[in-house]
């Protein structure tokens, strides 16, 4: 079955979804993008216009994807409540506006999923956390499932408030692990080695580190096991990380500031 998309914003994240479904299949007819300025990236074939005003109206999108920041949101999505109208199911990638927010902005009655994938998307290796507000059939939750696939894994929770929760762990959290690897470099380089070489050690562990956690069936807490002798190196470091006041608490109250701001970001 064919879906046709509109695509509202064109960034990063807009931009990966856009080349997951061209990869996944999706006919570049059948993809229309909003973006003031023109993407020379995406394929011939998918076209892209200015603004709303300027989708044609013989084009009668299944899905309205919203990939515009959260900060534009109240003036962009108003221009497309006509496809909520027709029965089109808006999918939102917005961090931080509920489900209430955007039907209100779309003028009421608006079949909406709110989602919030992370940046990963990019190399396909993201995950998405989604919530389906009322009115959104299964059909429309399967085709926004299947879209989101084409970047990675795709989870939905059954209350709202988690897509906030999901936002702080896993649509943050890929700068926590950049800065984490940021950190191991910098930490490195103190002890002696050239930045350079600190650099390419702490990024290539990090790297290693995330593909043993994806392909192996064992959990985090055991592959940390299996890398730390009694005594040993790794045991002295994970003495000062696992402390009272070492990483565990930071990385609460770190996630917590996410979840906070995120709900904040709700309008």
């Amino acid at each position: 079955m064919t879906t046709r998309i509109l695509l509202v914003g064109c960034g990063k994240m807009g931009g990966a979804l856009a080349q997951g479904w061209l990869r996944q299949g999706v006919a570049a007819a059948d993809i229309v993008v909003v973006e003031p300025n023109p993407q020379p990236d995406l394929p011939q074939g998918v076209l892209q216009v200015g603004g709303a005003e300027a989708v044609s109206a013989a084009f009668a999108p299944d899905i309205v994807l919203l990939a515009v920041k959260p900060q534009v949101m109240d003036t962009v999505a108003p221009a497309y409540g006509r496809y909520a109208q027709a029965g089109a199911c808006f999918l939102s990638v917005a961090a931080g506006k509920t489900v209430a927010t955007l039907n209100r902005l779309l003028g009421g009655n608006a079949a909406i999923v709110r989602s919030i994938p992370n940046t990963p998307a990019a190399v396909a290796q993201g995950i998405t956390a989604c919530f389906a507000g009322a009115g959104v059939s299964e059909a429309q939750r399967q085709a926004c499932d299947s879209l989101l696939q084409a970047v990675g894994e795709v989870v939905w929770v059954e209350r709202e408030e988690l897509v906030d929760s999901a936002t702080a762990v896993s649509g943050s959290g890929p700068a926590y692990v950049f800065w984490l690897t940021e950190c191991m470099a910098a930490a490195g380089a103190k002890l002696g080695l050239p930045p350079e070489l600190a650099a390419q050690l702490a990024r290539a562990t990090v790297q290693g580190a995330g593909a043993l956690m994806r392909q192996s069936p064992e959990s985090p807490t055991q592959l940390r096991k299996n890398v730390t002798s009694p005594n040993g190196t790794t045991q002295a470091a994970l003495d000062v990380l696992m402390a009272e006041n070492g990483l565990e608490p930071l990385m609460t109250s770190a996630v917590a500031a996410a979840d906070k701001r995120s709900r904040e970001l709700a309008g």
